[in-house]
């Protein structure tokens, strides 16, 4: 991938973004059309329509996808500010060396035991489900969607 500046720093989903969003508005302002003027299949039209509509209503709900991304991001950056606030310096080190799986599963363990098990997982390369397991005072999240 090129570096990141203003030009290239918006990120699209092509297929949803520019294929399966505009094919659905196309097909739905056509069946809004023709279930007005095919006046021998008005019912036809007002089905497609309704079909249509509930579509892209559902491409609308994986807005929810797009949470979950950034909930991850989120979780990244509380790793590293929490690595900091415990460490006394930057991350970016030691998060390159993690998966998303084990930095979300070591944000269940407070502070002394994120340490121990972050010392674990960079030696041991844990399983984001191994650290879980090996968690013995539970930090909870209960704000994760």
């Amino acid at each position: 991938m090129e570096s990141q500046n203003y030009t290239n720093h918006k990120r699209y989903y092509p297929p949803h973004h520019f294929v399966y969003l505009p094919l659905l508005a196309v097909l739905q302002v056509l069946g809004v059309w023709k279930s007005f003027s095919d006046e021998q299949n008005p019912l036809v039209w007002q089905l497609f329509s309704l079909v249509i509509f509930l579509l892209l209503f559902l491409a609308i709900m994986l807005r929810q996808h797009y949470a979950l991304g950034n909930q991850n991001r989120i979780i990244i950056l509380e790793f590293k500010q929490r690595y900091f606030e415990l460490f006394g310096k930057r991350s970016d080190e030691v998060a390159e060396k993690l998966s998303f799986d084990q930095i979300a599963a070591l944000r269940f363990a407070y502070d002394d035991e994120f340490k121990i098990l972050l010392e674990r997982t960079l030696s041991e390369n844990l399983s984001g489900d191994t650290i879980k397991k090996s968690i013995t005072g539970w930090n909870p999240d209960f704000q994760r969607v």
